[in-house]
This record gives C-alpha cells, structure tokens and sequence, in this order.
C-alpha cells in the first residue's frame, strides 16, 4: 500500500494548498472567528490553515542572517510571563520568538539560535536598559555595539513627567486641582499631536502651575539628544539639560538623569553614522502585535502567537 504524495495538497487533507493560502491572507486582517463564519469553516480548520500559511510565508523568506538587531520583549499572559523578540532592523522582519522570560539565560537562546558564525558577524544591538540583554549580548557578541532603543527611554522620562503631575495633584487644593485633573495624555503626547480643546487645556495647565510647565519644556527638549553626529556635542547637551534642573524640586526627572548618565554609552552610540537605524520599527512591530493578540483573545496557544509575530512584517502571496 501506497499513499500518493500531491504537492498540491495542503496538510489539512480535505483542502487545496491554494485554499489554505487564500484563508491564511485573509486572517491577516480579521479573526480566526470572522473568517471562519464567511467560509463556514471549523474554528480548528481556520486556525491550522492559517498556521500552514504562516509556515510557508517564514519558509520563503529565508534563513536570518542579520547584521543589526532590535531586542525586546512581549508580555504573553499576565504574571509577568514574557518571550524576547528578536528583528532583524535592516530587512525590517522579525526573526526569532523564544525564551522562557527575560533572564540572560533566555537571550542566550538566541544566540544559540543564530550560531556562533552568525554572532559574530553582528554589528549593531538595539534594546531598552534591561541588564541581562546586555550582558548576554556582550558575551556571545562581544564585537557588536548596544543602542539603547530611543522610545523606551522616552517612556522612562514620561513616567517621571507623570510622577510629577500626580505629586502636584496631592499638593493643590480645591479649583487649582481642576487644570491638572485629565490631563495625564495631553502632558505625555507630542506637543504637535495635541489640537483643539486638548491643546487649549493644556496651555491653560501649563500658564496656571510654573513646576509642571518646567517638567513638560524638559520632556520635550529632551528628543534632541538624538539628533546629534557628535558624542562630544551630545554630552554637553544633557550636560545643559541636566543643569536646568536645581532647584527644580523635579526629583523624578533628577533620577532620570541618573539613569541616563548610568547608561550614556549606549546611547552615545547612536552618535555613530553607522549606527542610525530606523528605531521606529521595533515600536511600530510592538504595535502590530499588541493588535492581533487582543484579536486572538483567549487563544493559548504558544506556537500560533510565534508564527504570527514571525510572519506579521512578511509580504503576502498567492502561490
């Protein structure tokens, strides 16, 4: 006895691979539930021709080979149960989705993933300030820079913005506590992202408390440090920023400060020419997923989230 093998079949025996890739693409924009209830398919069906697609999208892509890198990590169900993600920021794709959490030992993985030929050859290390992806990196890729991922440290320094609005909250009483009281995103957002009665609000806040206004000129000066070439002019940049805050009574922006001046070399390094990489990408694919795992609710299964977060930046295709 013999079965015949018909390259034209998917895994699911009772379909086309071509109807599998027609539902893969069409899970890229909708549920598993949605495009199960157009086709009148099983849920199961749904998702296991999505996840043959999804195989074949990462197959044809090919085998990494990166040069820079974007670490982060996606938190996967609450109790702080987390797996790193790794992009290659040049072919600007995910390339890896594993670890148990976020220790050194979980990094490691990558590395063992990548190949002790591959390691080498990387360049550049984009990541936030968590310590064992340094210190991974820096044993199994010695030879490659660490960045600092920019928006991270942005969200460090809005968490200290919004420290201080909720310290001012607690001091104010009666009617000057209602120039504070809902505007937690105007303060945090982009000065030009704020219009209409939002910005007129925020004005009214900023006139009517000095030490918030203080707080907000310095959270948006601060993007600057960026668009430095020279470390040396970067340095004397946050050296001024740093100067404008005695007698501020600014204590969280003074701890940021520490923070930085503890971190500088890996974001001195974005001085570098080589070293300026589109840092929006890793925040554009964090995006991404936090969309598909709230469309995926309740779904626990571990290898379909993987092949989503691989699979999520690669082109679609018909055959």
């Amino acid at each position: 006895m013999k079965q015949e093998s018909l390259e034209w079949l998917a895994d699911h025996r009772s379909f086309t691979k071509r109807f599998a890739y027609l539902i893969g693409r069409r899970c890229g924009g909708s549920s598993i539930r949605e495009v199960a209830e157009e086709y009148q398919l099983d849920w199961k069906t749904v998702k296991e021709l999505e996840m043959q697609y999804m195989r074949e999208q990462i197959r044809r892509a090919g085998a990494a080979r990166p040069a820079v890198i974007g670490v982060d990590e996606i938190s996967i169900k609450r109790g702080h149960t987390y797996r790193i993600v790794v992009s290659d920021l040049e072919a600007r794709r995910p390339i890896w989705f594993g670890g148990k959490d976020r220790s050194e030992e979980s990094m490691d993985e990558l590395f063992a993933f990548l190949g002790e030929k591959q390691s080498k050859k990387l360049r550049l290390t984009v990541m936030d300030m968590w310590k064992p992806f340094r210190n991974s990196t820096q044993k199994n890729a010695p030879q490659a820079a660490i960045l600092f991922d920019k928006f991270h440290i942005l969200r460090h320094l809005g968490e200290a913005l919004d420290k201080v609005r909720k310290q001012e909250y607690a001091r104010l009483e009666g009617k000057k506590k209602a120039f504070i009281k809902g505007q937690k995103y105007a303060l945090l957002s982009h000065r030009q992202n704020v219009r209409g009665k939002a910005k007129k609000n925020l004005q009214a806040l900023l006139a009517a408390n000095k030490r918030l206004n203080t707080a907000y000129l310095l959270k948006e000066s601060f993007g600057s440090l960026w668009e430095y070439n020279s470390e040396a002019w970067a340095r004397k940049f946050f050296e001024n920023w740093r100067e404008q805050l005695k007698w501020q009574r600014l204590k969280p922006f003074e701890k940021f400060a520490d923070m930085i001046d503890r971190h500088w070399d890996g974001i001195a390094a974005y001085c570098q020419p080589e070293n300026k990489v589109a840092l929006g990408f890793v925040e554009g694919l964090n995006n991404k997923i936090r969309v598909f795992q709230r469309r995926a609710y309740g779904l626990r299964d571990e290898e379909y989230l993987k092949l989503k977060v691989l699979s999520c930046m690669l082109p679609e295709f018909k055959k």
